[in-house]
């Protein structure tokens, strides 16, 4: 009886402070349910469904059909092959243009601290903004156009040539996301030990020879995560995208991105389970480039 008694005394306490932990937990647990788990279920849900939402919300169960249709819709693939072009021009670029910056900034040139500040401002300006005032950039009356005028080169209309229109959207991109990243590298720059670089300057090593094979090789995790959360944001390209359209991912479809394609489906043709089926197809793509990178940058490790 006394060893019973002494048991529970002992597991009484341990138990407690584990309803205590999931307590404390409750909130993140369910914020994460509701808006993270209920919304993937939903989806899977909807991909299966054709849904009526004229006159009253009705579903009728189709099957794969709308997964089938993925294959034969001739806009889907242009949209793929616009935001596929889009992440590996993109991705490559800010990456480089972040890791250039942040050498800079580590290197100690005066001002550093102001650099930082104008490096940083077009992130924490809102996307929106910077969409309209590259359209005024790019615009036939703009000042790209009007800096071409007045050293004597052609004028060019570049928001309405479909060979031109993503790639001004990407520049924009590209000066706009580097600086986040330019932080990250920056960070990551200032944990790398002084002592590696002393070592070896005394053996005779340059400041490239130290770049490539101390700087590098100590950022490789550090632009696993820069890569990785560059494909997933640009394979997420809607909003410069919408704004340059009007919502078109025009001229001639150039601009059209899956995620602007999935909203065109819900809003405009009212196409929910079809829409669905969309996310999906891009969450397998997202899912399948990041896990090749995970790979490639194991083996670089090895």
């Amino acid at each position: 009886m006394l060893k019973r008694r002494r048991r529970s005394h002992l597991t009484t306490p341990g138990i407690r402070t584990e309803g205590a932990g999931y307590l404390l937990m409750a909130p993140a647990i369910l914020g994460l349910g509701f808006f993270t788990i209920a919304p993937i279920l939903f989806a899977i849900f909807l991909s299966f469904q054709k849904v009526k939402l004229l006159g009253g919300i009705e579903y009728e169960f189709v099957g794969l059909r709308n997964f089938a249709r993925l294959a034969a819709d001739d806009r889907l693939w242009i949209a793929l092959k616009n935001t596929a072009e889009y992440v590996a021009i993109v991705v490559p670029a800010q990456t480089v243009l972040a890791l250039a910056l942040a050498a800079t900034l580590n290197a100690g040139i005066k001002g550093q601290n102001i650099w930082r500040i104008l490096f940083f401002l077009p992130t924490i300006t809102s996307s929106a903004v910077l969409t309209l005032i590259f359209m005024w950039i790019y615009n036939a009356d703009g000042l790209l156009n009007q800096a071409l005028a007045l050293v004597g080169l052609p004028t060019y209309n570049w928001l309405s040539d479909p060979n031109v229109a993503l790639k001004g959207i990407m520049i924009m991109n590209i000066w706009s996301t580097a600086p986040f990243f330019m932080v990250i590298y920056l960070a990551a720059l200032q944990d790398i030990p002084r002592s590696l670089y002393e070592s070896a300057e005394i053996d005779g090593a340059n400041s490239w020879q130290q770049f490539r094979y101390i700087t590098l090789p100590q950022l490789r995790p550090v632009t696993f995560f820069v890569v990785a959360m560059g494909v997933i944001g640009t394979f997420q390209l809607f909003d410069q995208s919408y704004i340059f359209s009007g919502g078109s991912g025009g001229p001639n479809n150039a601009t059209l991105t899956v995620v602007l394609l999935i909203y065109q489906s819900v809003f405009r043709d009212l196409q929910l389970g079809y829409a669905a089926a969309i996310a999906f197809l891009l969450a397998i793509v997202i899912i399948t480039v990041t896990l090749i990178q995970q790979h490639i940058f194991g083996q670089e490790s090895t």
